[in-house]
């Protein structure tokens, strides 16, 4: 099969103020290993920058012509930049990507061909691995949260922070807090499987402040809740039950961090409140939310 003929990926980064982690990540996406697809664009969508971050995308565009550079002037929320990149990209698969992740060598041809071996998987998800140190509690709590996030993702697949899905979902709604599971939601409304994908990885940052983990932790239950209203879909992670099985056995194997393991579900379930106060009270928005600054350096803790 000649290069031409290898099916598409396009990679979407939804980017605010990632200047110190975007040239990284365009750089490691560049040097993707691919033989079963060919990536050919990377769309990198700056909204309301104010630091170097579009000069620099700017720069790597004129070296490589896959990198596009789109502007938003002002920060409109996730769900808005990434219907601007759906509606700018016609690949036959799409990758959303964060802009504070750098994906291992071979994440994109392992998020990838699943869907090209099985016709019948329409998403895929990658495996999160947190950068921070453990030896502190919120470094304990954030590795926690992702160990947790992968044990229950290889029972009941649950996307993270990189996804790759066929060309069929058009748009998200432009309210959504939670970009992945509005997209599996649609994936599934179409009768397509979510396949995750433990060999994919992707490092990630996680917070380093209590307030920014339970700020994170809060807008995403809230997200989780309006998608189940809006979507009637609910990711695996909703489910207490689930959640709680797995973190107990968790919590088991690592008896000498137990208060941290209690205080880890304690920030949990303070997120989940504030979570469900949002959504079922104060009827505030997560679209367009505050960013946990602590997360942005990712190379920093390699």
């Amino acid at each position: 099969m000649g290069t031409k003929e290898l099916p598409t990926v396009g990679v979407g980064i939804m980017a605010y103020n990632e200047g110190r982690n975007i040239r990284a990540l365009l750089q490691a996406l560049i040097a993707q290993r691919t033989s079963k697809c060919r990536l050919s664009e990377i769309v990198v969508v700056a909204s309301g920058c104010t630091d170097d971050t579009e000069s620099i995308v700017d720069h790597l565009s004129r070296r490589d012509p896959r990198i596009r550079l789109l502007v938003q002037p002002k920060r409109e929320g996730k769900a808005r930049a990434i219907n601007l990149y759906l509606r700018s990209s016609e690949t036959d698969f799409r990758i959303l990507a964060s802009g504070d992740t750098l994906p291992a060598s071979d994440a994109i041809e392992s998020l990838i061909r699943p869907m090209i071996d099985d016709p019948t998987v329409g998403m895929t998800g990658g495996h999160v691995v947190p950068v921070n140190g453990d030896t502190d509690f919120i470094g304990h709590a954030v590795h926690t949260l992702w160990r947790l996030h992968h044990r229950l993702a290889t029972e009941a697949p649950k996307m993270g922070e990189i996804v790759a899905f066929r060309n069929v979902v058009k748009r998200i709604p432009e309210d959504s807090a939670v970009d992945e599971v509005s997209i599996e939601a649609e994936v599934t409304r179409q009768g397509l499987k979510l396949k995750y994908i433990p060999q994919a990885i992707i490092r990630n940052k996680g917070p380093e402040t209590i307030s920014e983990f339970v700020k994170q932790r809060r807008r995403i239950h809230a997200g989780h809740l309006a998608a189940r209203r809006i979507a009637g879909y609910a990711p695996s992670t909703m489910s207490l039950g689930r959640v709680g099985r797995v973190f107990v056995a968790d919590a088991l194997t690592r008896p000498a961090r137990l208060p941290w393991c209690l205080g880890t579900a304690a920030l949990e379930a303070t997120g989940r409140m504030l979570g469900a106060y949002d959504h079922y009270v104060s009827g505030r928005s997560h679209a367009v939310w505050e960013i946990a600054v602590t997360t942005k350096d990712v190379q920093g803790n390699r």
